[in-house]
């Protein structure tokens, strides 16, 4: 089946769930936000969230940072 994510095109197995998605993205689960067809999906929810045909999932990572003084 045929997805978007972060706007590129790609293609997962039927069935495959949220999780599958950052296991086959290599997405450490931890730093990850994850929205699909404009809803926020909870982390607890991912093994469960089974992805569609067509839809739309934007992925956003959370990264470290800051000041150094």
């Amino acid at each position: 089946m045929r997805i978007q994510v972060n706007g590129a095109e790609r293609e997962l197995a039927p069935d495959s769930s949220l999780r599958d998605l950052l296991n086959s993205l290599s997405l450490p689960h931890d730093r990850v936000a994850i929205e699909v067809n404009g809803n926020v999906i909870r982390r607890a929810e991912w093994p469960l969230a089974i992805l569609n045909e067509g839809d739309r999932v934007e992925i956003v990572h959370f990264v470290g940072g800051g000041s150094g003084s």
